[in-house]
């Protein structure tokens, strides 16, 4: 992609860790202006970092019209998405990382009816998982049939599933956290990972301050039997004071590998994709941002609907040009 004088104006809609993550590593691809921040809040309730950046109530994103190439959908995928997504594909180019594999096949669906009716363009589900392991488990089943692949995820605190807990009435303030087990993750490196079911490979761990008067056994109960967060996990839930939590859980680590093995011919061929990340939120906030990048590289060549991960070609996410590409990269 040939770099322009003119840059690509992005909008941010939701001011929460993921927001601020994008705020702060936006200023990093200089190929971006960051023009407006959305929230629920009162403009006046937001302190942003960014000098000269507007402030606007999420009522008022019409006003933008026009105004933006891009709008970076930060709200979270049990309330926010489902619900924002599909409204601002009405109006503007989005990318969001919506995050919850069992629902993502109606969220294209909704997302992509919508876009393409406004023939606009959207990408969804582009953060890291979903997002650069989905590319990474596609690339490395197709390169290695009759073999056998896993994902691990963490150990790390897990944004989505923090914010799920969050949601339960009498919880006050909570982070997740994802641990592979040792065990699951060296059969997979063996080839040995077919027959490990999903409480085999993982315990999520749950560090929870509730409200004055809350029932902790019903809030531990709800969080255990939670569809598609907790359900299918072993799953720990401690029950911590705001002191505790506010001086060890106040940050976001991550990290996970993607594991495929097989035996070709007697040999045994492996591919590893791994993370480490120190901020979660931030390094999801880069992907976005490389995505709306290719968001809007879409749009501008009159390419409309919704798309994923699979659907965009590595280039697009880069601000080189091909030639750089192929002589720097290639």
């Amino acid at each position: 992609m040939a770099n322009t004088e003119k840059k690509i104006r992005a909008g941010i809609v939701g001011y929460g860790n993921l927001g601020r993550g994008v705020e702060s590593v936006i200023k990093y691809f200089t190929d971006f202006e960051l023009v407006a921040i959305l929230s629920r809040r009162s403009p006046d309730e937001l302190s942003i970092a960014t000098p000269g950046v507007l402030k606007l109530h999420i009522e008022e994103a019409l006003s933008l019209k026009g105004k933006i190439d891009v709008m970076i959908l930060c709200g979270g995928s049990v309330n926010d998405l489902p619900t924002q997504g599909p409204e601002f594909a009405k109006h503007f180019v989005t990318v969001d990382s919506f995050d919850t594999h069992a629902k993502i096949p109606e969220y294209y669906k909704a997302m992509n009816e919508i876009s393409s009716g406004s023939n606009l363009t959207s990408i969804i589900s582009a953060g890291w998982d979903p997002g650069l392991f989905s590319l990474n488990r596609v690339i490395a089943q197709s390169v290695l049939p009759s073999s056998s692949g896993s994902t691990f995820w963490g150990k790390g605190l897990s944004q989505g599933h923090s914010t799920a807990i969050r949601m339960v009435d009498g919880v006050e303030a909570a982070a997740q956290y994802t641990v592979p087990l040792d065990d699951a993750v060296n059969k997979a490196r063996k080839g040995e990972s077919a027959s490990l079911t999903t409480k085999d490979k993982h315990l999520r761990e749950c560090f929870v301050v509730v409200k004055e008067g809350a029932d902790k056994s019903k809030i531990e109960e709800e969080i255990k039997t939670m569809p598609n967060y907790f359900a299918d996990y072993n799953t720990v839930v401690h029950f911590i004071n705001i002191d505790e939590f506010n001086l060890n859980h106040n940050k976001m680590p991550h990290g996970g590998f993607v594991i495929q093995s097989g035996n070709i011919n007697g040999n045994t061929q492996t591919i590893e994709f791994s993370l480490s990340l120190d901020s979660n939120p931030e390094f999801t906030a880069s992907v976005l941002v490389a995505y709306a990048r290719a968001a809007a590289r879409l749009y501008s060549e009159g390419k409309t609907g919704a798309f994923t991960v699979f659907d965009i070609p590595p280039a697009y996410l880069s601000s080189e040009s091909d030639e750089n590409l192929r002589k720097n990269l290639l």
